[in-house]
């Protein structure tokens, strides 16, 4: 069983709430592999979208931290995830990133499973073995509205009840009728937790990014404010609701299981997320109209999808070692839209991508100056109220597993 690291309990006493966290949560290996213990293998992770395996057989993995799994339709017509493990020695199961299989087999030793996991031989095991008790471990798999949302824990957080309340809202978007046209990653040299911070405020917008700063108001509270009764009143003409639905932080119904959504004002003449504020694909689902907003939704504490009336795009943070994190950007348009035909797949990622290699910049010199020892946690803006949030839950997650043995607890 994982244990705590012997710093951890005395740095979470360290850490002052309202201020960024001490330099060891960005710099220890003990607590890095912590994180992927309490953190990562314990909630929900959004992978992918039901597109992505349109047949029995296909599958893709998803991998974070020295974690694989395999996410594949079985013959059921089940979404399945088991752990790319093999019960017999340990190696990888799966070695290709994505692609359909009648079976998986070990490449080692050739043990053999099912698309469901079930393992269907051993070779020359002997006659004593028991191929029921060594098929695949599994992960927790729920699918909300198309998206592939896979927990590597059994204990994982109970997201269903903050999802029936997000779902009337999500509705009109479509987000069953979607197809993933470009997945880019970005790698960091940085730990996982400065890269999802910088994601959680847009304190940094005004000054770091300039091209999204042109259309969107988040960089402006007072503006978007200003700007908010207008984008209801077109919202709700053209089919969405303009409900804030905050289960977040110590609003969530259970720790890990936040979820978050609200609509957001673009600036004037823009309708999208593009260079010109003209549309850029199909509009989504049932959508009658642009109401020139976009949707910022959390799914989980790990995963985040931003909605604009003709396209979605993800974001995931995810870890490779201590400091090692890729930005993973996925762009998702209408399931029937073609390329060069009712999109430009260009024009479609260009906002995000140039953002993102400014989010690159920024997280590599954050974590630059995290490392000297002059570093101390300064305080948060109002701005980055998220953070704060992301802190507590982050603290209370790690607190989840015991501490090492004959290691004294704080009180």
């Amino acid at each position: 069983m994982s244990t705590r690291p012997l710093e951890l309990d005395n740095l979470i006493v360290k850490h002052q709430h309202g201020h960024a966290l001490p330099r060891d949560f960005y710099t220890s290996q003990a607590i890095y592999d912590h994180d992927i213990a309490a953190v990562w293998n314990r909630n929900w992770i959004w992978v992918g979208h039901e597109s992505q395996l349109p047949a029995a057989g296909d599958y893709f993995l998803f991998d974070y931290g020295p974690e694989s799994l395999i996410i594949v339709r079985d013959r059921d017509n089940t979404v399945r995830a088991h752990i790319n493990v093999c019960r017999h020695r340990g190696s990888r199961v799966c070695t290709e990133s994505s692609g359909k299989a009648r079976v998986f087999v070990c490449p080692y030793h050739a043990w053999t499973y099912e698309l469901s996991g079930e393992l269907r031989a051993g070779r020359e095991m002997g006659p004593d073995f028991d191929p029921a008790r060594w098929g695949l471990k599994s992960a927790q798999v729920q699918v909300f509205q198309g998206m592939i949302l896979v927990c590597a824990s059994a204990d994982a957080p109970p997201l269903d009840d903050a999802l029936t309340q997000l779902g009337p809202l999500t509705e009109p978007f479509g987000f069953e009728d979607l197809k993933v046209v470009r997945t880019a990653t970005y790698p960091v040299p940085a730990n996982w937790k400065l890269a999802l911070e910088n994601y959680l405020e847009c304190y940094h917008c005004a000054p770091a990014h300039l091209e999204y700063s042109r259309s969107h108001t988040l960089k402006s509270p007072a503006e978007m404010e200003a700007l908010l009764p207008a984008l209801h009143t077109r919202a709700s003409e053209v089919g969405l609701s303009p409900q804030v639905l905050n289960l977040t932080g110590e609003q969530a119904l259970a720790p890990g299981a936040d979820v978050y959504h609200r609509r957001y004002p673009l600036f004037e003449g823009y309708e999208t997320g593009s260079k010109s504020g003209a549309p850029l694909a199909p509009l989504l689902g049932t959508l009658t109209g642009y109401d020139g907003g976009a949707t910022d939704i959390v799914l989980g504490i790990l995963n985040y999808l931003l909605v604009y009336s003709d396209h979605v795009v993800g974001y995931r943070f995810i870890p490779r070692s201590v400091q090692e994190t890729d930005i993973q950007v996925v762009w998702m348009v209408r399931s029937d839209a073609i390329a060069g035909r009712d999109y430009d797949p260009d024009d479609l990622t260009w906002l995000w991508h140039v953002t993102s290699q400014d989010d690159e910049r920024i997280i590599r010199h954050n974590q630059a100056g995290v490392n000297s020892q002059f570093y101390e946690p300064g305080p948060l803006a109002d701005m980055e109220w998220a953070i704060a949030d992301f802190h507590t839950f982050y603290k209370t997650m790690l607190e989840k597993l015991p501490a090492a043995p004959d290691t004294p607890t704080s009180a």
